[in-house]
């Protein structure tokens, strides 16, 4: 940071200092070198030397400009007055004003004289019409042309101003490159964040995955190609290859939860889901798919919607990401197509709640989409979406009875439930003695193994599993969350209105 001796102004730039100099400080002692008016700044002594000496300049010129001029700051002499104003110019633009004779060149009229009558050698400015005593006094000045860019032989009125405005033009197109380069790195970043930046799909990091395991010598090249072969088989039939699921999840809860849920007054769970996690070929952007994986495995075994749905098969996720294409294709959600630039296939890009409704709707399966979208408790919490889902999962016939079992499991779907930079299923909720309500969530990122732990006969192992699953209010509290939820089945007049309403897609807004 440079402080300016005058005023005490901070600049950063040694150019912004030189130019701050130059507009605002400019010397209020220098004189007239044609009549004895002084005490004035340079633009006031060159405004009176361009108006009351003009025609005293021009006369001087018809003579061969016999007379000589003194530099007001230095003991330099000059054979003109414009030659003069060029070299005053060149004071005002240093850093500090010189304090002994520039340039070492001749010191008076009589220096000059006596060194032209003795024969002495004097050196000519190549940029200007100064005349030097020495070499090193010519280089000197020539050094000052160079450092400011002034080479006119006559500097004409204002170019202080057009320097500083020149200035100030370089410095903002410096800015704004450095801003488009910013800008451009941070696109880049989040093109790899959100897995468009064509470095390949699902497929693609699987094969890197395995590479990787060969490097490393975990992996024989021959289990490279074996395993190779059958993801291409399974991606070819567009099936999921069932490595990651895990059945009986839903199950194994009720039997838990009749035996071991103290604590809870009602517990309800959703209809049989099975649980998909994230393998090696989505790990860090699957979450989306993974849990419409798990809403399609409830939805397959339930009566109103295999008219609409393939029974047994979950599609695989690069099958996935054809349908959704094909979703934008018949018309839902145009502004999401845009936003992926109409193509999944291919690519790591995450999917959310809005791509969720409209892969249901091209199945004709009947969705809304709630959005939560700021806290409603205090700490950042949302009791009014625990609130939301309790009614959800109670609102089944079990509950119009006069006296409700302490476990129910519903035949309600699964919940899909989207936040920030993450996606989960809600199967469940707990309604504890104090009231307090907890979630129940299925999370792609857990292992298999450590669901499989639901499965297990050893009661101490499910309690930790279920554990990992209960979600209390103080653990959700991002700004915003989404929800998917299914209520039926669309007949094909009601999906081609929802087709039509889906340009301007707009979630429920709770509150």
């Amino acid at each position: 940071m440079l402080t300016c001796e005058i005023c005490g102004e901070e600049l950063v730039l040694d150019k912004d200092m030189k130019t701050h100099l130059l507009l605002s400080h400019m010397e209020n002692d220098m004189g007239c070198p044609l009549c004895s008016w002084s005490g004035v700044a340079y633009n006031e002594l060159r405004f009176h030397i361009n108006t009351t000496h003009k025609e005293k300049q021009d006369h001087d010129g018809a003579e061969g400009r016999e007379k000589q001029f003194s530099c007001p700051m230095c003991a330099l002499v000059c054979t003109d007055a414009f030659i003069l104003q060029e070299h005053v110019e060149l004071h005002l633009l240093e850093e500090s004003p010189a304090e002994e004779a520039v340039l070492g060149a001749t010191s008076s009229t009589e220096a000059a004289s006596s060194s032209n009558s003795s024969g002495g050698k004097s050196y000519e400015c190549p940029l200007c019409s100064v005349v030097c005593g020495d070499c090193y006094s010519l280089q000197e000045h020539v050094e000052l042309h160079l450092d400011y860019g002034t080479v006119t032989s006559a500097v004409s009125p204002g170019s202080d101003l057009r320097l500083a405005r020149r200035l100030q033009e370089e410095e903002k197109q410096r800015r704004k490159e450095q801003e488009a380069k910013r800008e451009a790195e941070e696109f880049k970043k989040l093109q790899r964040q959100f897995g468009v930046d064509g470095s390949g799909g699902y497929r693609k990091q699987m094969e890197r995955t395995m590479e990787k395991a060969v490097s490393r010598g975990v992996m024989v090249p021959a289990d490279f190609h074996n395993k190779r072969a059958e993801m291409m088989e399974a991606l070819a039939s567009g099936v999921d290859d069932g490595r990651t699921r895990t059945q009986g999840v839903l199950g194994a809860l009720y039997v838990y939860y009749q035996r071991e849920a103290r604590g809870c007054v009602h517990v309800w769970l959703s209809a049989d889901t099975d649980h998909f996690c994230s393998s090696e070929g989505d790990k860090g952007w699957g979450c989306g798919y993974r849990n419409f994986q798990m809403l399609l495995s409830s939805l397959q075994r339930m009566e109103p919607y295999t008219t609409c749905l393939s029974e047994g098969s979950v599609p695989s996720i690069p099958r996935v990401q054809v349908l959704i294409e094909g979703a934008w294709r018949e018309g839902l959600d145009p502004q999401g197509a845009t936003h992926f630039n109409q193509r999944l296939q291919g690519t790591r890009a995450w999917i959310g709640a809005t791509e969720i409704y409209a892969l249901c709707t091209s199945l004709r399966v009947s969705a809304r989409v709630l959005d939560f979208h700021q806290p409603t408790g205090p700490g950042d919490t949302h009791p009014r979406l625990f609130d939301w889902v309790k009614q959800y999962f109670s609102q089944t016939g079990a509950s119009t009875a006069r006296l409700q079992p302490r476990v129910v499991q519903t035949t309600q779907p699964p919940l899909y439930l989207q936040h920030q930079g993450h996606s989960r299923s809600i199967v469940g909720v707990e309604q504890k003695k104090n009231g307090s309500l907890c979630l129940l969530l299925l999370d792609p990122g857990c292992s298999p193994g450590d669901v499989r732990k639901l499965l297990s006969q050893d009661g101490s192992t499910v309690s930790t599993a279920v554990r990992r699953m209960r979600k209390f209010s103080g653990n959700l509290k991002h700004r915003q969350y989404q929800v998917v939820v299914v209520d039926g089945v669309l007949s094909p007049e009601e999906k081609q209105t929802r087709v039509l309403n889906s340009r301007t897609l707009q979630a429920e807004r709770i509150p």
